[in-house]
């Protein structure tokens, strides 16, 4: 395009491998839970369990996968987890054709999707660093993270519409066609993949839209680093509170959403595209408070800005539990959730930013593996929590709670930046 940086051929396939992919994952937004409340007339409890075992798995694999993934090369890595992720989604519609889909299989598939999720993100990162310049990874990360935008915008409502054309099995089959088509982009990047020496590749973890690094460390993680990195944030005068605040947050957000959907889709009978839209659209919320979140700093300091956006997103999620049947509910839902992800998104990178600074260049891998671990395994265990509760006390009853606990995070925020009295390297 006129005007637009070139990062060369290489990472042209490897930016329209990952939009493909991104496009049929969000086209697919929440497939499982529809077919499982549509298809099964599955429970709440049950399909929270479907939502917990992804992320469950994912805290589970994140230790060894590490070390696994670092000691091969990455592009072949990455081809057979879009290879293994086309195959298992595959199954649902195979099975579904034959009449012998269940619950079981949903559960199966979803672990195996999860753990070559994680497969994948582990490769493509230090990949992206191997294939882009330094001086040009916010370049490419800013194409992914606009490619993220778009595609979590436009992939829902059509998915939502093919589902009520074509029937459930559509979005899936797509999204598993969709890690196929990234396997071939991948594949036809060629060339011979260029080795990162042990110094480049040590400590280094990247989601394909965000890099850490950590030099000079052995590859792998270990279980000492694990808790070297915990000591780190829990020991931290700044880090210790936004750690607990965000971990809770997150989980309090997540947690309610497969309650929301048999709510939404079972009790109140919004079809799956009304259903889709209702969190397509606020995603446009996310791209205003990527915007403003660095202006907003620039203006106002970053304490005061992590302060008022923490406030204002855990004031949102208790309007979900008044959602009603017909338009009006969409209209509500929409503006919940457009409320809630422009705070999130003006919050998150003001976060990740101080987290790097109050960080030491030694400990950043650790200490990001240790968020991410804690943060994954909180998040299912409270999904599967309130799957339990909604199937006792009710669905709204599920995320009203959810909702009143949220009102209370604010009080876990730093009042006041501090700098640490003590810099043990753990």
């Amino acid at each position: 395009m006129t005007g637009e940086r070139s990062l060369g051929r290489e990472f042209g396939w490897l930016w329209a491998a990952y939009g493909v992919s991104t496009f049929g994952t969000r086209l697919a937004f929440d497939a499982f839970p529809i077919i499982a409340v549509v298809v099964l007339h599955a429970g709440a409890s049950d399909v929270a369990l479907l939502a917990a075992s992804g992320l469950a798995v994912g805290a589970a694999v994140a230790v060894p996968l590490g070390a696994w993934v670092e000691r091969r090369r990455k592009r072949p890595v990455m081809i057979a987890a879009d290879l293994v992720r086309c195959a298992a989604l595959l199954s649902i519609p195979a099975a579904f054709a034959l009449d012998g889909l269940g619950l079981g299989q949903l559960l199966v598939v979803s672990v195996v999707v999860a753990a070559a999720d994680i497969t994948f993100t582990a490769a493509s990162g230090a990949y992206l660093k191997s294939l882009v310049p330094p001086e040009n990874l916010l370049v490419a990360n800013g194409r992914f993270e606009a490619t993220t935008w778009t595609a979590t915008a436009l992939g829902p409502p059509l998915g939502g519409v093919a589902v009520g054309v074509f029937g459930p099995m559509t979005t899936v089959l797509a999204d598993a066609v969709s890690y196929l088509l990234s396997a071939l982009g991948i594949r036809a990047i060629g060339g011979k993949e260029r080795q990162q020496t042990g110094d480049q590749q040590a400590g280094e973890q990247q989601t394909g839209r965000q890099q850490t690094a950590r030099p000079g460390s052995p590859s792998g993680l270990r279980l000492s680093d694990l808790q070297a990195g915990w000591r780190h944030l829990l020991t931290h005068p700044t880090l210790r509170p936004l750690f607990l605040n965000t971990i809770l947050v997150n989980a309090l957000i997540m947690a309610p959403s497969p309650v929301l959907a048999v709510l939404m889709l079972g009790q109140l009978g919004f079809a799956p595209w009304q259903y889709g839209l209702a969190f397509a659209v606020p995603c446009l919320g996310g791209l205003l408070g990527s915007r403003l979140s660095r202006r907003l700093v620039a203006r106002y300091g970053r304490r005061r800005v992590l302060l008022t956006s923490g406030t204002l997103r855990a004031c949102w999620s208790i309007g979900l539990a008044f959602v009603g049947p017909g338009t009006s509910g969409l209209v509500l839902v929409m503006a919940v959730e457009f409320g809630l992800i422009t705070c999130v998104s003006v919050f998150t990178p003001v976060l990740a930013t101080t987290r790097l600074e109050q960080t030491p260049p030694d400990r950043i891998t650790r200490t990001l593996s240790a968020w991410q671990i804690t943060g994954r395994t909180t998040t299912a265990a409270a999904t599967a929590l309130w799957g339990l509760l909604a199937t006792l006390t009710g669905p709204r009853t599920a995320i009203a709670l959810a909702g009143a606990l949220m009102l209370a995070t604010p009080l876990l925020l730093p009042r006041h930046e501090r700098v640490p009295q003590h810099s043990a390297t753990g």
